[in-house]
């Protein structure tokens, strides 16, 4: 799989430490992370997942990832800024991070941890831990619905002007819950959605990518006369205006 990654297309491939690997193989799975990491990069955007803060692999993770110096280390269950801040004195200058919001709370220190610095770079939305915690009822990764936590994670994100990635849709082969969930995630406001298999990245890249049709459309908004006018059937105004700006930001962003 590791062979793999750099030929998918994804834009950002997670090497995982934490809930992927069994007790007994963490040694070995930090080693094969830190060579496969050092040989190249993996994706656009090269991340490592460490195992949590308090487990008994944290420290180690971390010191290991430190020397593999991936784009991205990937922090699961975070609670609270010194979380961040704690992972961030035991990694290099330049490498980037991600918080995982997994349970009640860190849904609740979201706002704090989203603005705790340290090269801070996402929110990810975890739905299987956070589910577990919020005692949601489910027993598949992604089900459940909890629109509060979802939009908690997206505003907190936003505020301190971080990406928001949604967590994966567990069910293989299943396209259309895939693009569901991918596009209950991108109304929302997310900058992309996790996936745990190569047939996934395709629907995912489509339903996160402004279409050609909506970025002409946003394109004739701003060439519009300023002001509240009718548009082609609509009200529009300087709020439209912004809506327009927004989704052309994204589609240059995904070109870059």
């Amino acid at each position: 799989m590791l062979a793999k990654a750099p030929s998918l297309g994804a834009d950002e491939a997670i090497v995982d430490l934490e809930d992927a690997v069994a007790p007994e193989g963490k040694a070995a799975a930090r080693e094969l992370a830190v060579a496969a990491v050092r040989s190249g990069p993996l994706a656009r955007t090269t991340a490592i997942r460490v195992n949590a803060r308090g487990s008994e692999w944290w420290e180690d993770d971390l010191r290991a990832t430190a020397e593999a110096r991936p784009d991205v280390v990937v922090l699961p269950k975070v609670e609270s800024a010194e979380d961040v801040s704690a992972a961030a004195e035991l990694l290099p200058a330049g490498v980037g991070l991600e918080a995982q919001i997994e349970t009640a709370r860190g849904l609740a220190n979201a706002d704090a941890i989203a603005a705790a610095g340290h090269g801070l770079e996402a929110l990810v939305f975890g739905p299987a831990d956070l589910a577990a915690s919020l005692g949601i009822p489910v027993l598949t990764i992604g089900d459940g619905t909890n629109d509060y936590a979802f939009a908690r994670v997206v505003a907190a994100a936003r505020a301190c002007g971080l990406q928001a990635i949604d967590g994966p849709h567990a069910r293989l082969g299943d396209d259309l819950g895939l693009v569901v969930s991918a596009r209950r995630a991108f109304e929302h406001g997310y900058d992309g959605k996790w996936v745990i298999h190569p047939s996934q990245i395709g629907p995912a890249h489509l339903v996160f990518t402004p279409s050609p049709a909506e970025v002409e459309r946003a394109k004739r908004i701003l060439a519009a006369p300023q002001g509240a006018v009718r548009f082609e059937g609509e009200l529009i105004d300087e709020a439209s205006r912004r809506l327009a700006e927004s989704l052309l930001r994204r589609a240059a962003a995904l070109l870059s």
